[in-house]
């Protein structure tokens, strides 16, 4: 019997929340997406089948050394390269693309250097592995002492930028180089983890940032010979971005792109991997994003109009994510109003962010 099947299978290097929402992207086009856990068993895989990943680091094992020498392992000279902050930084330079000052660590010895040209106050990161805050210091002279002689060689230091605020950009660019991007996001980070994002192309800096952020983006995707979503996060200092890191991947501060685009960040991915017709991305509504994390499910968020709840089927513990709500709607609002509902059904951390996306929305 034929199979029926449009596409070829879409292999996910990772079974995480991502893989996971990248499959149910996939099934309204018929296109079979199967994430991988990274010790799952090898096995033999089809010839046209696709690779994509849903993180940009991972440890060798049957598994992954089996995928690496697959043909079609979409982008594999990239995730080790972003992956590392030395060499994302490097390309950066490379591309004379704005970024905070920065060095490699390799001794004490070299700390009146380091804080000579870079700065009095640094931010000291892990060069791979370091993520929701994890593997970061805030480190000036006074307490230089925090970073373990182990470390050197295995952290950058790049200087502590007092910026305005944060925003990310998700895009992607398909096999013949053209691309498409989303509209910049605000987004609220909260001991190092996103708890919050906005998307409103009513703000009277977008116009004008966004041109900014699409130039910078299409830029590294080109140099890459990039196919697929990725994500720039940065910071706003006046009238300038400062890109502060990339992720080859979809991205945490593009899941409002589920309710509020006609094609969601997950979908944008497929369709680009597969080379698939995509018109240009058209948001109809303002959109939030709220992250949910370490937080017990609450029924009552069902109850919430014009509100989408994503829940990972993961354990509960701090600092994890857990899931995620996305609220859309063209009247700011009726948003407003849904997240004001939201106020009795989330914990007390969460109301200070909830007061920051009320007044982006206003």
């Amino acid at each position: 019997m034929q199979n029926s099947t449009l596409y070829p299978t879409v292999y996910v290097l990772g079974n995480g929340q991502l893989g996971r929402m990248l499959r149910y992207a996939g099934a309204p086009l018929d296109i079979d997406v199967r994430p991988l856990a990274f010790d799952a068993a090898p096995f033999e895989l089809p010839a046209d089948s696709v690779i994509t990943a849903e993180i940009e680091r991972w440890e060798a094992t049957p598994l992954t050394d089996m995928l690496a020498g697959h043909p079609h392992f979409v982008n594999r000279p990239v995730f080790g390269r972003l992956a590392d902050r030395l060499t994302q930084k490097a390309l950066l330079d490379e591309l004379a693309l704005p970024t905070s000052p920065w060095c490699l660590l390799e001794s004490p010895q070299q700390w009146p250097q380091v804080f000579a040209r870079i700065g009095e106050k640094l931010v000291v990161k892990r060069r791979t592995g370091g993520y929701d805050g994890r593997g970061q210091w805030i480190v000036s002279r006074e307490n230089q002492a925090d970073i373990d002689s182990e470390l050197f060689n295995q952290v950058i230091a790049e200087q502590f930028i007092p910026f305005d605020y944060e925003v990310s950009l998700v895009g992607a660019r398909f096999k013949n180089g053209e691309t498409r991007f989303y509209p910049l996001t605000h987004n609220l980070q909260q001991n190092g983890i996103l708890r919050y994002s906005v998307a409103d192309t009513s703000s009277p800096q977008h116009s004008r940032l966004q041109q900014q952020a699409e130039h910078m983006l299409a830029s590294i995707m080109h140099k890459l010979d990039y196919i697929g979503v990725m994500a720039m996060e940065c910071f706003v200092i006046g009238e300038r971005l400062l890109i502060n890191e990339l992720a080859p991947r979809v991205h945490n501060s593009g899941h409002w792109t589920q309710l509020g685009c006609a094609i969601s960040q997950f979908e944008l991915h497929l369709r680009a991997l597969l080379d698939l017709p995509t018109p240009a991305l058209e948001t109809a509504m303002p959109s939030v994003m709220v992250n949910l994390i370490g937080t017990p499910h609450n029924a009552a968020w069902l109850n919430t109009p014009f509100c989408q709840l994503h829940w990972y089927g993961k354990a509960v513990r701090p600092g994890r994510k857990v899931g995620h709500l996305n609220l859309a709607h063209p009247d700011k609002k009726v948003i407003i109003a849904q997240l004001e509902k939201l106020r009795g059904e989330l914990p007390q951390d969460y109301q200070s962010g909830l007061d920051w996306a009320i007044e982006k929305l206003q």
